[in-house]
């Protein structure tokens, strides 16, 4: 395979929420483009299996919770030990729990805020200190970091903080370190299917489409490909949120 088309030969990825949806999907295109990729999630049996499937040179299966600090500073410690480098970071992991203001109680709020967005700032302090020169972190954030939805108040919240969190570590990281988000709109992965479950699958669904000029949901793969792209063909973006919603943040 050419070095260019694997721009990542050498390199050594963390993705976090990879035990399905986009961060699998983003698992498989790093891989895919030359990385090793370490692949963290709380799910053993998947990530097994993607790992599995990835190859046992070019994963390992870290089973781990971003929302502990422990446990992602081992997990970190693990990838060093493994594969003696660390280039990469996308923070994928996260949770959605539809909820009233009303309802939502400090367990909903504190779920959303810890996995989406304290999780993503604990990968990011762990990994930071181990990559050189040309690191790159890919947060996944969410059109819902631009606007407001109603049933979502803790899940706006996180993923708008994402794009701060994104902001002053692109700030403070450069020039070594390179970091970005990709905000994607409705996109068909099991998060999205059980929100669709909650309201009514159906009805949910024709809603979701009728509010995207689009006019259909992203694919998982669609995503892994501009986390790819912000990874290893964007040398100098930094501090950027790219849009990836179907044209939701463009009406």
């Amino acid at each position: 395979m050419s070095a260019t088309a694997a721009p990542l030969a050498g390199r050594v990825a963390l993705v976090t929420g990879a035990s399905s949806g986009i961060g699998a999907a983003a698992a498989r295109a790093l891989a895919a483009a030359g990385a090793a990729v370490a692949l963290l999630a709380r799910r053993r049996e998947p990530l097994e299996s993607l790992a599995a499937e990835l190859g046992e040179g070019t994963a390992l299966p870290l089973v781990a919770d971003v929302v502990d600090s422990d446990q992602v500073d081992d997990a970190v410690a693990a990838t060093l030990t493994r594969f003696g480098r660390l280039d990469a970071v996308v923070n994928s992991a996260g949770v959605s729990i539809p909820a009233s203001l009303a309802d939502t109680d400090d367990e909903i709020w504190r779920a959303q805020i810890d996995a989406n967005l304290s999780g993503s700032f604990f990968v990011a302090r762990a990994a930071a200190p181990h990559m050189g020169e040309g690191g790159s972190i890919v947060n996944v954030g969410s059109e819902l970091s631009h606007v407001g939805m109603e049933m979502f108040v803790a899940y706006c919240v996180s993923k708008a903080g994402v794009i701060g969190l994104t902001r002053a570590l692109a700030a403070e990281l450069a020039p070594a370190i390179r970091v970005n988000a990709v905000c994607p709109g409705p996109v068909d992965t099991p998060m999205l299917a059980a929100e669709f479950d909650h309201f009514g699958a159906e009805a949910a669904l024709a809603e979701t489409l009728a509010r995207v000029p689009m006019r259909r949901l992203a694919g998982a793969d669609e995503v892994a490909a501009a986390i790819l792209y912000l990874t290893a063909d964007a040398p100098y973006a930094t501090g950027t949120a790219l849009a990836l919603d179907g044209g939701v943040t463009a009406i």
